[in-house]
């Protein structure tokens, strides 16, 4: 299987491109640290090496250790490094990203709830959905992962 890009979405597709990156900048959540551990739960799953590698370096600079980062995958088994409250948004993330295999059960929202306002829980969830769009462009068309991570902005 080639690994070589497929096409520029980004220049044969501007506005969808850039409607896409505000609905991605408009996408809250609690704080950007979480909505960065979300962003990179989910491109773990779906497999986007170009979110991952974008995900992860915006966590490092926002301070983050890299062993902490690298736990991420296997956040249930690495709990010391992750909050109640992070545990309860990366739950939720994988339950929300995993529809319509899955639904995300009424113990997945109950758990949500002790942490999060309703408004924090529905921006969270369109972060979600926000990043699992650009996880779908990106391995689609096997945007390469670059020299240096990009960031978004």
């Amino acid at each position: 299987m080639s690994h070589d890009p497929r096409l520029n979405y980004h220049a044969l597709a501007p506005k969808s491109a850039r409607a896409l990156s505000q609905f991605s900048f408009a996408a809250g959540g609690p704080d950007k640290k979480l909505k960065e551990l979300v962003n990179l739960r989910v491109s773990q799953i779906n497999g986007c090496a170009f979110c991952i590698d974008m995900h992860w370096a915006d966590l490092l600079k926002m301070g983050m250790e890299a062993r902490h980062v690298n736990a991420v995958a296997g956040w249930r088994e690495a709990g010391r490094f992750f909050s109640e409250r992070e545990q309860a948004a990366l739950n939720w993330a994988e339950a929300v990203n995993a529809v319509p295999q899955r639904s995300p059960s009424d113990e997945d929202f109950a758990a949500m709830q002790e942490h999060f306002s309703d408004e924090e829980i529905a921006e969270l969830t369109f972060s979600v959905g926000a990043i699992r769009a650009w996880n779908m462009l990106n391995a689609s068309f096997r945007m390469p992962v670059p020299e240096v991570p990009y960031t978004a902005g």
